[in-house]
């Protein structure tokens, strides 16, 4: 028997995996799917997030922002980080550092289906695998999270997000966010000659169909090479716990808001040395409480934002009350990115 099986190999399950060896844990990770994985996602790590992946010793390579950006057209709003600079990462990239720290670490990985996860008082299984604990690292559609009764039900208010890489070279040592009416697109440098545009959305359409909201960042891009789009969604949620038994929920599989801030990576990393904590000490009673005092923050700050931009007159005000109180503009971020 094992100590931890690992459901689901991408960044979440990997960083689960690599705390998890180097804790003296007899760790395997179960995921079907082959070479690094790609994901729609705006691909900008905060500084939390690189802090993280530094206690890891991953280093993945991309491009340095130095703050967010606000631009709706007709004002803009900008706040640059205090504790050193983001980084611009292809998600593909991420994931190859964070496989390879998995390899070094003698993490065992192991390519098919998690199938039916079955438990009893001492144990877990799943994949041909007994393990004391199973964490649930599959995604933002987590079929153990539906499978275990753990999944709460949708909101009224569902969000979508598309990315598209663009070859062009990154304007702003800043991750700009541009306002539309019910629409944001966030531009983030991925490397010297590429940046990614993500579309958060709430309706209907595709990439080429929302970013007419933004005309100088349509003008800026027409008739630029692009790769194919890939999309997500819906974005928000919401997870009654995060313990059933035995298994245990991280990253996305854990619950989640909006992409609007930025902070999913973050996260997600934190919640795995959380986990490893919890199972290395016999303490994974603890986890759910423990997980939503490390997120509580962003749940409430990215709750307000969400739910303040989506009452117009607040959403047409956010950048120009951002410009006029950059200091309290610029402690948001701060608080967000730290």
């Amino acid at each position: 028997m094992i100590d931890l099986l690992v459901a689901g190999g991408g960044p979440a399950g990997l960083a689960t995996a690599v705390h998890a060896a180097r804790a003296g844990l007899e760790v395997v990770v179960v995921e079907h799917r082959r070479g690094p994985i790609d994901k729609a996602c705006g691909e900008g790590l905060m500084p939390h997030s690189l802090a993280h992946l530094e206690r890891l010793g991953v280093r993945p390579e991309g491009r340095s922002f130095h703050g967010i950006r606000y631009l709706d057209g007709r004002c803009t709003a900008e706040a640059r980080f205090t504790a050193g600079p983001g980084r611009g990462v292809r998600r593909t990239v991420l994931h190859a550092a964070l496989a390879d720290a998995a390899a070094d670490a003698g993490v065992r990985v192991v390519h098919g289906a998690v199938g039916e996860v079955t438990q009893d008082s001492t144990s877990v299984c799943a994949a041909g695998f007994r393990a004391r604990y199973l964490a649930a690292a599959d995604g933002l559609h987590s079929p153990i999270r539906r499978a275990l009764g753990l999944a709460a039900d949708e909101t009224a208010r569902r969000r979508w997000g598309i990315r598209r890489h663009i070859q062009i070279a990154p304007w702003s040592d800043c991750v700009e966010v541009y306002w539309g009416r019910n629409t944001e697109a966030y531009v983030t440098p991925v490397s010297d000659d590429c940046v990614g545009v993500a579309i958060l959305k709430s309706t209907r359409g595709g990439f080429e169909e929302h970013l007419h909201q933004f005309p100088g960042l349509m003008d800026r891009l027409h008739g630029v090479a692009h790769g194919a789009d890939r999309a997500a969604g819906p974005l928000r949620q919401k997870v009654r716990h995060r313990t059933a038994g035995r298994v245990l929920l991280v990253g996305d599989a854990a619950g989640y808001v909006d992409a609007l801030t930025g902070e999913g990576m973050g996260l997600a990393f934190g919640a795995a040395e959380l986990l490893v904590e919890c199972v290395a000490t016999g303490c994974t009673g603890d986890y759910d409480r423990r997980w939503r005092a490390l997120t509580r923050r962003y749940r409430w700050l990215t709750a307000a934002l969400l739910h303040a931009s989506g009452i117009r007159p607040v959403r047409t005000a956010l950048t120009p009350a951002s410009a006029a109180l950059p200091s309290v503009f610029t402690r948001v971020v701060n608080a967000l990115g730290e």
